[in-house]
């Protein structure tokens, strides 16, 4: 079984998706990739416990705080190469950024432009911060929510440390 809310954020609406124990997704309303996710269409409009973890996480993210990922049970599900790369985003501290570069030496892997095609498919944003992850100069590149998103997150951050 399968749930499902929307979380009205001050960047738009985000939709959750949960099973019983882990939170599946967490999408921008219309960014790539998830409307694929035939799970979002075979669950049921209802908050579970997963959820309301999720939705109180998000309140405190959006009011600047850096709320503690310990009672979320997050389970992305992607290649292994994939959930090596999103498992180095959780280590990028809260209004700190990386670099493709960086996360690439980090995953021992000898492509930035394998770690960006990997965090690209990152089913969780925000918990899963690929928003801290910044080209080699050091400027915003490639976040599937969109730029203007990302711009907001970084300095929601920086502007609360």
């Amino acid at each position: 079984m399968f749930y499902r809310t929307t979380y009205v954020s001050p960047i738009g609406k985000i939709k959750l998706l949960a099973d019983r124990t882990s939170l599946l997704f967490a999408y921008f309303e219309g960014q790539a990739y998830f409307e694929e996710k035939s799970a979002w269409f075979t669950s049921r409009l209802e908050e579970n416990a997963v959820l309301k973890g999720a939705i109180s996480w998000l309140d405190s993210y959006f009011k600047g705080h850096n709320p503690a990922m310990d009672d979320l049970n997050l389970s992305a599900q992607g290649t292994d190469f994939q959930t090596r790369v999103w498992k180095e985003l959780l280590t990028i501290p809260y209004g700190e950024t990386r670099t493709y570069g960086q996360l690439a030496s980090l995953c021992d892997c000898p492509s930035a432009q394998a770690v960006g095609a990997a965090i690209g498919k990152n089913p969780l944003l925000i918990f899963v911060p690929c928003h801290r992850v910044l080209s080699s100069t050091r400027k915003l590149t490639g976040y599937s929510g969109g730029l203007e998103k990302k711009a907001w997150l970084l300095d929601h951050e920086l502007e609360r440390e």
